[in-house]
């Protein structure tokens, strides 16, 4: 199926991307950064933009790190997250997130910038950004903005990008000592998370210092679990406490907020919910006690 009649307009820096944007302010733009979602979409799903902006800006693929974080451009693929020394050695669980999307092609092509913006209920990498207490790096005409993840992603395929903004990368503190995960159930149909669990848990001699829980594929949109990381808080890193934290997933998410579909109704995805932040926190447990590796 071919997609509607559309404008199609190249930008080679974030200057030129911005000027476009304010140029078509009263039409429907679409940015192009990988287009696994958008083309789709524009194909099978009636999406029918105006306008699209494609991004050709080597300056938005980097990943730079830093003293205490690492900072990764909007046009960085997948492949690049799974392979990049640097991503694996100071945000693991972005890597290891990243590592779930998709095939090869997918992943060779797809991006950071267009996968948070995308915002897709079941895709990886938002669950990733939550635990990660990632930050969204936003620009516009007038200057800079950043969104912390948590504010970040409003349900429905919504953001916090504005129209006349465009997401330039994310920055992701390094996380303490302790372990990370990312657990999914991959959806028959689509390729998304039909469920997935993200977790980063930080330890000091073996009891819980911080925890960040985050879920995607559960509701419209990916969310942090307090109530699974209030029960991890100040407790020992151990089976009893996994299961006791686990046995909380649901308890953030309202029972007629979970999706539906032919292959899984709202009330399996909320058992495979706490089946999956188990499986995220065994495995974050076994790699902070070092018997995990961890890349």
């Amino acid at each position: 199926m071919f997609p509607a009649e559309f404008d199609y307009e190249r930008a080679e820096s974030v200057s030129e991307a911005l000027g476009l944007l304010e140029r078509y302010a009263d039409a429907d733009v679409e940015v192009l950064a990988g287009g696994h979602s958008l083309v789709p979409a524009m194909k099978t799903e009636g999406r029918e933009p105006d306008v699209v902006v494609d991004l050709d800006v080597p300056a938005l693929d980097a990943v730079n790190a830093l003293d205490d974080r690492t900072v990764v451009g909007a046009l960085t693929t997948y492949a690049t997250l799974v392979d990049s020394g640097t991503v694996r050695g100071t945000v693991p669980l972005v890597a290891e997130a990243a590592s779930e999307v998709g095939d090869t092609q997918i992943r060779n092509r797809g991006t950071i910038g267009g996968n948070l913006a995308e915002a897709h209920p079941g895709a990886d990498l938002p669950a990733a950004a939550l635990a990660s207490d990632a930050t969204v790096l936003l620009r516009d005409r007038d200057g800079k903005r950043e969104v912390p993840a948590t504010d970040f992603f409003r349900g429905g395929g919504e953001t916090a990008v504005e129209r006349d903004e465009l997401l330039t990368g994310v920055r992701v503190p390094y996380p303490g000592d302790g372990g990370f995960a990312y657990a999914r159930k991959t959806h028959p149909a689509t390729g998304y998370a039909m469920v997935g669990v993200a977790a980063v848990v930080e330890t000091e001699e073996g009891t819980v210092t911080a925890a960040r829980v985050a879920a995607t594929g559960a509701v419209d949109r990916a969310v942090r679990l307090p109530s699974v990381e209030d029960a991890l808080a100040d407790e020992p890193l151990d089976a009893d406490t996994v299961d006791a934290a686990a046995s909380e997933a649901r308890a953030d998410v309202d029972a007629d907020r979970l999706r539906s579909d032919a292959y899984a109704s709202g009330e399996f995805r909320g058992e495979l919910l706490e089946t999956y932040v188990a499986r995220a926190l065994e495995t974050a447990a076994d790699r902070a006690a070092g018997d995990t590796p961890t890349r």
